[in-house]
């Protein structure tokens, strides 16, 4: 025989309570059965926080026990806090990975051959891809970008304007290299912000020993300053010599 739980959580036209929902999820996937009550109005809902005493709902009863809220239900269930917690490599980690599995789709549908999946147009695509994702991230919220990347960057640090340009460049010199434009172009401008930002990454965290937040992924980030970052800088340094190579060889 189930268990049987009771929830209460807030529903109404305006607004869906999100924890409401999770909790009612969780409680679900943990073999009970939920009896659902929906406060449906916002005199409901401070009707129902006055009786119990609290100050937030969702609120979830088990054996007629008040267990509290989504946070204090996970705890209930031995599970660790929700979402991502302190810093993490996480949003880099998704990027590149996508990145990726989009070069090898790309190319394989360019070229038709399990081959191709291990040429170095995939690569090329790959580094591509990477920096004009990541330059969207920084495009996203520039000033808040912005102020992460004018507290470790050697040449933003001198010149604020410097942090507004990079993400731009970033771009173009990712979307150039999708395009095919001339390396000569393109690869100054790749080398040129990757020298700038691998020298500033290694300063910051390997000589000076600072602790930072990475501006990556935007200036929202929990990512660290480190290698991560310091991987993208060296992909823009590498692609920079890359296109001047087949410019010249061409």
């Amino acid at each position: 025989m189930k268990q049987t739980a009771t929830l209460y959580r807030m529903h109404t036209k305006e607004h869906i309570c999100p924890y409401g929902l999770r909790s009612k999820d969780l409680l679900e996937r943990k073999g009970y059965e939920v009896d659902d009550h929906k406060l449906s109005s916002r005199e409901e809902t401070d009707k129902f926080k006055d009786k119990h005493g609290v100050e937030t709902t969702p609120q979830t009863f088990i054996d007629e026990k008040r267990i509290g809220g989504y946070d204090d239900l996970r705890e209930f269930f031995d599970m660790g806090e929700a979402g991502q917690t302190g810093t993490t490599y996480t949003p880099v980690i998704a990027i590149f990975a996508t990145a990726f599995l989009m070069a090898l789709g790309i190319v394989f549908a360019q070229a038709g051959t399990i081959e191709s999946l291990f040429a170095v147009p995939v690569i090329e695509v790959f580094v591509a891809l990477s920096m004009s994702i990541l330059a969207i991230q920084k495009l996203r919220d520039l000033y808040g970008f912005t102020n992460s990347f004018i507290t470790y960057d050697l040449l933003a640090m001198r010149s604020v304007r410097y942090g507004y340009v990079y993400p731009f460049a970033e771009a173009f010199a990712g979307i150039g290299m999708l395009a095919g434009l001339s390396g000569y172009v393109v690869g100054p401008v790749s080398l040129f912000i990757g020298t700038i930002g691998a020298v500033s990454v290694f300063k910051a965290v390997y000589v000076d020993k600072r602790e930072l937040k990475c501006a990556c992924v935007g200036g929202d980030s929990n990512v660290p300053l480190g290698f991560v970052s310091l991987t993208e800088n060296l992909f823009m340094i590498g692609a920079g010599i890359w296109m001047l190579y087949l410019a010249i060889g061409a």
